[in-house]
């Protein structure tokens, strides 16, 4: 019997909710709604506090609509609950999701509600929001004497289900009460556009539209401002107010104003944004926002934007006295009238604008005119710079070009009025944000306010100082650093139309043209002027070959000017020494400024120079500050402290001796061209070239003169001597012979050595006059060896050396040998060993024997040994032949290798220099330009002349050996 009864109350609850829901359906009134749900929720639910609120969202408020009471005191049901934040109930407003609470008693988060429910009783509490479509409509409370807040899932689906509709409900019926309030504005502005149509005269329409727009949206006061470029400040032209008005007009009712006072309310209408300033809200910031309104003197404004060609020509607005709230309706018809405003003004200035561009048509075209001409290009810009500045009424007109060796920009033209005098300084280089700026640019960059706009930052100190406070500025080139500027500049902060801009970037653009032909005319210029230094310096280096010092010191300075001119250095000399020496000479080149000094009688030492030490080290030119010399250069160079400077050694070849350094100085720094450095270093390396050729012909010179002068002197004293002996012996023949045998003998013996050292004398006289002849004898070996220790026989007994010779087979008859030395025996005795002998010219070979054994006596210690070693070397027998040099004659026939070793001390420079495939540099200062080291060289030149060889090198126990070797007479021969 139980199941029955629980499905009659559900089924009473289900009709109960449907009969509500139908309720709630028909009916329109929101009273009669609220009642409705609050008398169902009081029959359906067992609640003893229960509270409707609709929530009011532009200011945030609850407005209570009734409900129930323990106490059937309801008056406080019907208040209104301002939202604050940390609220329990605003949480459920902006959150839109039940809340439940335990005990509102205890609850500090609704103070009001926590009173009631202690004066009521009150604990178990949940709000729920009433919403549709993610919108909140308002709050339902209910409160129960019971602790908790537990809703069963039956109850609640009810109760959402009751919220939901009258959610949908409260809706329908808000939008309706708004679209009922929302104001039509296309009737009146249909009617503005008939009124405007009929009217021809600018302010008439101006007060056609600042009427209209008053009658729509009823503020206090509605205005028209206008906006002066020049001045740079907004006037009252049109009001409500006012009858008529003009800019010069003392009886305008609405104040004006100037763009500095409020830059950003000025800056926002620029961009065609409308300005809108309500009860507690604003569309600029706080502190903009409380100074135009205290300007304005209105504590509500709506302004819009009145834009022709991105020119702002002024704004109209709405001024109200009172807090107010402009809806989306007033804004659009505010904007839309601003607009219409807009298309109606230029056809008051229309002859006036078809005019302004007809006359700057005529400008461009006599620009480009005059840049296509034979015209003068000085006078193509003065006369573009007088319509300019005109047409713009601006005070200067500027052409900056970009010098990438200064690295800033110079003013390559400028024109401004007669009682203003030009702008001398330079400009630095832009910053990138800069740089940027200016390529994405595709016209005229304006800046109204130089005082307050931080682009082109680092060039304001010089520009405001000037007296520049706007300004507008256009690349004239396409480059990564804008190659040319043109800068259009005024004493007063003001703006600039866009035509104006669009005529500055066409003028701009031609006068490009202009810039880049200066460039190519300076190219032209300075590839001609380095053309001319090549050729006047290859000139200078290729005249005559016999200068004396003096001459060559001058060629030396025109070189240097030459080399000057191209950089363009007003100070260039040169640090020259010769080889070997320690100090370097100043040889000045230019010198044409006055804030240049060389101590030029300084004596510079090359290893402590510090200029001169980084230029031997650099392998080409160096460039450097001034700020890094050191003090010891500061004394013979003055230089200016942000002066810089490039140092080059004169380096001919990497083997070869430097003799000096160019140096070149300028006052300022400066980013030399790659093309001028390149030019100046081929120059250099030129004079280079050409001073190591004249000190080698004047060292070949001086060589060849004194060997002319020695061999002159030794040829005339030997036909002395020959003729003295040829005299002797004839005045012997006459005496006749000795009757003595013996006598007769000896006389016979001697007579012949005379008459062969007068007849070979005969014979060096007649064929050896300026050059050697190379006679053709065989003598053994064993003989030749003899008669050359024969003739050191006193140097040997004064060393006390004792020499052994190796490799012959048999001594040397002891008895013509040196008392105190003696030879290895034990060697094998060999016919063929004995009988070697040597082929060429015996006299000459026998001189280079006993120099190479004079040498080993003097180098050797006294009482030392002297080794003389012979081996035949077959060239049949490859290993015998790699030992052998690459001789013409050691290679097509047997050869005797003739090894002379001794202890004695020899430099390895000298043995590094002796070497024949050693690069010798002849400048250079050398061991082999003095004897005893030049006879050996002599020695060993002429070896191989005579198809031998002669090296010299040392073993690894010290000793040094002098390797002979020497071609053998054949079997067959």
């Amino acid at each position: 019997m139980g199941q029955p009864q629980k499905s009659i109350a559900a089924e009473q609850q289900i009709l109960s909710l449907g009969r509500v829901l139908q309720s709630l359906r028909e009916e329109d009134d929101v009273d009669v709604l609220i009642e409705t749900t609050i008398s169902y929720l009081k029959e359906e639910f067992d609640y003893r506090l229960i509270w409707i609120a609709l929530y009011d969202r532009l200011n945030h408020i609850l407005f209570g609509k009734g409900g129930i009471t323990p106490d059937r005191d309801t008056s406080f049901l019907h208040q209104r609950v301002v939202l604050s934040p940390g609220d329990l109930l605003e949480q459920v407003v902006i959150e839109q999701h039940p809340l439940g609470i335990a005990d509102l008693q205890t609850e500090i988060r609704a103070a009001e509600w926590r009173k009631i429910a202690e004066k009521l009783q009150i604990q178990g509490t949940i709000i729920l929001p009433i919403r549709y479509k993610d919108r909140c409509l308002g709050l339902l409370l209910l409160g129960s004497d019971r602790w908790g807040y537990l809703l069963t899932g039956e109850a609640k689906a009810r109760l959402m289900m009751v919220l939901g509709e009258l959610g949908a409900l409260l809706y329908q019926h808000e939008m309706h009460k708004l679209s009922k309030q929302t104001k039509r504005s296309d009737e009146p502005f249909l009617e503005l556009l008939e009124n405007l149509r009929t009217l021809t005269n600018l302010n008439q329409r101006l007060e056609a539209g600042v009427q209209a727009t008053h009658k729509f949206i009823s503020p206090n006061r509605t205005n028209v401002y206008w906006f002066d470029r020049e001045g740079r400040y907004f006037w009252c032209r049109t009001s409500n107010q006012l009858v008529k008005s003009d800019r010069n007009s003392s009886n305008q009712q609405a104040p004006g104003m100037t763009v500095q006072d409020l830059s950003d309310f000025y800056y926002a209408l620029a961009v065609n944004q409308i300005v809108s300033i309500g009860d507690a809200r604003s569309s600029l910031k706080s502190h903009f926002t409380a100074k135009l309104l205290q300007r304005l003197k209105v504590r509500s404004l709506l302004a819009a934007p009145i834009i022709w060609q991105k020119n702002l020509l002024g704004f109209l607005a709405v001024e109200s006295n009172e807090p107010r709230i402009w809806t989306e309706t007033d804004k659009n018809f505010v904007q839309s009238v601003a607009s219409l405003i807009s298309l109606v003004t230029p056809t008051e200035s229309m002859e006036s604008t078809i005019k302004q561009i007809q006359e700057d048509a005529q400008l461009t075209g006599q620009v480009a005119q005059g840049i296509y001409s034979e015209q003068d290009l000085q006078e193509t810009l003065h006369s573009c710079a007088k319509r300019v500045l005109a047409r713009l009424t601006a005070t200067r007109f500027l052409l900056l070009q970009y010098d990438p060796e200064q690295n800033n920009y110079q003013f390559i033209y400028q024109s401004q009025p007669h009682n203003r005098r030009p702008l001398t300084f330079t400009l630095n280089t832009l910053k990138e944000l800069d740089v940027q700026l200016l390529q994405r640019s595709t016209e005229a960059v304006e800046i109204e306010n130089l005082d307050e706009d931080l682009r082109f930052f680092n060039w304001r100190p010089f520009l405001l100082e000037s007296g520049v406070r706007s300004l507008l500025i256009c690349k004239c080139t396409q480059s990564h650093i804008p190659a040319a500027l043109l800068v259009i500049t005024h004493e007063t902060h003001r703006s600039w139309t866009t035509l104006e801009k669009d005529l500055l970037w066409a003028v701009s653009q031609q006068i490009g043209v202009i810039v880049r032909q200066w460039q190519l005319h300076n190219r032209t210029t300075q590839q001609q002027k380095t053309s001319q230094a090549f050729e006047q310096c290859l000139n200078i280096l290729t005249k005559t070959q016999n200068s004396n010092e003096v001459e060559k010191k001058h060629l030396e300075h025109t070189a240097l000017e030459q080399i000057a001119s191209i950089l363009g250095c007003p100070l260039a000399l040169l640090l020259s020494w010769s080889p070997g020496e320690n100090l370097a000479e100043i040889i000045p080149g230019v010198i044409d400024n006055s804030q240049f000094g060389i101590f030029s009688d300084a004596s510079i030492p090359i290893q402590s120079e510090a200029l001169i030490q980084w230029a031997l080290v650099t392998e080409n030119y160096l460039t450097l500050k001034v700020d890094n010399l050191p003090p010891e250069t500061r004394k013979w160079l003055n230089t200016p402290d942000k002066g810089q400077i490039l140092v080059m050694a004169l380096r001919t070849n990497a083997d070869y001796e430097i003799t000096g350094v160019v140096l070149l100085a300028d006052y300022q720094e400066r980013r030399w061209s790659q093309q001028n450095l390149n030019a100046i270093a081929t120059l250099i390396s030129q004079l280079a070239w050409w001073r190591r050729q004249k000190q080698i012909n004047r060292l070949l010179e001086s060589t060849t003169e004194e060997l002319r002068q020695l061999n002159w002197y030794k040829h005339r004293r030997l036909e002395e001597i020959q003729r003295i002996t040829a005299l002797s012996l004839k005045q012997i023949h006459d005496l006749g012979i000795p009757a003595n045998e013996l006598t007769q003998m000896r006389y016979q013996l001697l007579l012949r050595q005379l008459d062969h050292t007068a007849t070979s004398m005969s014979g060096m006289l007649k064929l050896e006059n300026w050059q050697l002849h190379i006679s053709w004898e065989t003598m053994p070996i064993a003989s030749l060896l003899k008669r050359s220790l024969e003739r050191i026989e006193n140097l040997l007994h004064k060393q006390k050396l004792w020499i052994g010779v190796h490799g012959l087979g048999q001594p040397i008859d002891e008895q013509e040998s040196p008392k105190n030395s003696s030879l290895v025996r034990g060697v094998p005795s060999s016919s063929a060993q004995s009988a070697m002998a040597i082929a060429g010219d015996i006299v000459k070979i026998e001189l280079v024997i006993h120099e190479l054994l004079v040498t080993a006596c003097n180098r050797s210690p006294i009482g030392g040994r002297i080794d003389i070693w012979c081996r035949r070397l077959d060239p049949s027998k490859p290993s015998e032949a790699k030992q052998s040099s690459a001789s013409v004659g050691a290679e097509h026939q047997t050869s005797l290798e003739l090894s002379i070793t001794y202890n004695g001390a020899i430099e390895s420079q000298l043995l590094t220099e002796l070497h024949q495939n050693t690069l010798k540099d002849v400048l250079a200062p050398s061991k082999l330009d003095q004897p005893p080291a030049l006879h050996l060289l002599i020695c060993q030149n002429l070896m191989l002349e005579l198809g031998g060889e002669l090296n010299f090198y040392q073993l690894p126990d010290n000793r040094v050996v002098s390797r002979l070797l020497l071609p053998l007479v054949s079997h067959d021969s």
